[in-house]
C-alpha cells in the first residue's frame, strides 16, 4: 500500500481486542482511517479502548463475546453487520497458553486450548463464511503460532492447537480463493503481551506488541499466504519445520539443556 492509498477494508473485526497484539493491530488500524469492531469477553478493556481510540480516524465499536460459545458469536457478527456494516477483514485473534510439562498431561489443559484457540476460531468462520460466499468477497485472517510448526516442550496443548488452525488455514485457502474469499494465516514468534510476561522461561527474540501489529498490517495488505515474523526467529523456525525428526530431537534438546 502506497502512502496515498487508503486500506481495502472499511470495516474489521477483530477478537482478542482487548490486549496484546489484537489492541495494537486495533490502534494501528483505526490511526489509518479504519473503522474496527472489537471483541473481547471483557466490556471494560473494550471501552477502555474506545475511548482511547475516539480521536483517531477510524472509528472503534465494542462488541464483547466469549468465542467459546458459537450461538453468542453468531449474534455478534449479525448485531455489527445490522447495526453497523459488513465485515471486510476478520483477525481471529483470541487465544490461551497455559503451559503442560508431558509429565505433568492433562485433558482439562488440552481441552481449553482447543476450546478457545481452535473452536473459537471455528465458532467466527462458519457464520462469517456464510456470509462472505454469499457475498463473493471476504478475508480471514488466523492468528496461529510459529509453535505449531513442530512440538515443543511444555506446550503440548498450545502447539496441538495452532498446528490445527495453520492445517485448518491451509485447507481454507486452497478452497476458498477462487470464490472471492481470503485466507490468511499469521504465525508469530514471541510477543511481549499479558500473556507472555507470566511465562518463566526465556524467550528470545521478543518484540512488543506494536511491532507486531506493524508485521501482521504489512502482510494483510500483501499477497502472501503466510505472515510471520520477526524474521530471523521465523526463518529458523522454518528450517527447524523440514528437519528430520532426529536432527530436530537432537537440536531441541541441546538447547534446552
Amino acid at each position: 500500500m502506497s502512502d496515498n492509498m487508503p486500506p481495502p477494508w472499511s470495516l474489521v473485526w477483530i477478537t482478542g481486542a482487548s490486549q496484546g497484539i489484537g489492541r495494537a493491530l486495533t490502534i494501528a488500524l483505526a490511526k489509518l482511517g479504519v473503522d474496527v469492531a472489537v471483541s473481547a469477553r471483557g466490556m471494560d478493556a473494550l471501552e477502555q479502548l474506545k475511548q482511547e481510540t475516539q480521536n483517531l480516524p477510524g472509528e472503534v465499536r465494542a462488541f464483547p463475546v466469549d468465542v467459546t460459545d458459537a450461538q453468542t458469536v453468531a449474534d455478534v457478527i449479525d448485531s455489527i453487520e445490522t447495526n453497523w456494516k459488513d465485515i471486510d477483514l476478520a483477525v481471529l485473534n483470541a487465544g490461551t497458553f497455559i503451559a503442560m510439562p508431558s509429565d505433568q498431561f492433562s485433558c482439562n489443559i488440552i481441552e481449553k486450548h482447543l476450546s478457545l484457540n481452535m473452536m473459537g476460531v471455528c465458532h467466527c468462520i462458519e457464520p462469517l463464511l456464510q456470509r462472505f460466499l454469499t457475498r463473493q468477497k471476504g478475508h480471514i485472517a488466523i492468528n496461529a503460532s510459529l509453535a505449531g510448526y513442530r512440538g515443543l516442550p511444555r506446550s503440548g496443548g498450545y502447539g496441538a492447537s495452532k498446528a490445527a488452525l495453520i492445517n485448518l488455514a491451509e485447507s481454507m485457502h486452497l478452497e476458498l480463493a477462487g470464490k472471492g474469499i481470503r485466507v490468511q494465516v499469521i504465525n508469530p514468534g514471541f510477543v511481549r503481551t499479558p500473556l507472555t510476561d507470566k511465562n518463566p522461561f526465556p524467550m528470545p527474540c521478543l518484540i512488543g506488541s506494536d511491532k507486531a501489529a506493524a508485521n501482521i498490517l504489512k502482510g494483510l495488505l500483501s499477497k502472501r499466504f503466510e505472515i510471520r515474523f520477526p524474521f530471523g526467529f521465523g526463518l529458523f523456525f522454518g528450517l527447524l519445520k523440514g528437519l528430520p525428526y532426529s536432527l530436530y530431537f537432537f537440536l531441541i534438546r541441546w538447547a534446552l539443556r
